[in-house]
């Protein structure tokens, strides 16, 4: 019995620690650089994805995103490009650029759950360079459309 009590016990020590790794944001998501992202008359505080992997970690496992932030996404060319929520707690809403900056296309994203097996894909209706994330209806709440044009300023600050 006692072996049964031990084994259960190493086994909760696995299955905690393991769950709490897939759960942990990774340090390379607490280091993005910050710039300031201007579009038409609004202004917001964007995260810089800008490697594969900062890429690849996007916003998952945050459980909010505050209004005038997001999370720019910049790929080395313009290219047919598509997104998934994996462990994506919120729901979001997605612009794809051009490599001109141009907004070509907009869509609304379901955050998903943990125990979700299947992810919808969101491609951008036309090629992109650019991939921004902010807050669920955030460009129809701004009146964003597409042809809008988004431009950096140039100082960048850490988190």
């Amino acid at each position: 019995m006692a072996w049964l009590c031990n084994s259960l016990l190493v086994l909760k020590i696995i299955f905690s620690g393991v769950f709490a790794l897939a759960l942990e944001p990774t340090k390379a998501q607490a280091t993005l650089a910050k710039q300031t992202l201007k579009i038409q008359d609004q202004k917001i505080q964007v995260e810089m994805a800008v490697t594969s992997s900062q890429q690849e970690q996007g916003l998952m496992f945050r459980e909010s995103l505050k209004e005038g932030e997001g999370m720019l996404f910049v790929f080395r060319d313009e290219s047919e490009r598509a997104f998934w929520m994996k462990n994506t707690y919120i729901d979001l809403a997605i612009g794809y650029f051009d490599k001109n900056k141009v907004l070509v296309d907009i869509q609304e994203m379901k955050g998903t759950t943990v125990m979700q097996a299947d992810y919808p894909n969101y491609p951008s209706a036309k090629p992109a360079q650019y991939a921004l994330e902010v807050p669920k209806n955030w460009f129809m709440a701004h009146k964003i459309k597409v042809g809008a044009k988004f431009s950096l300023e140039s100082s960048s600050s850490k988190k």
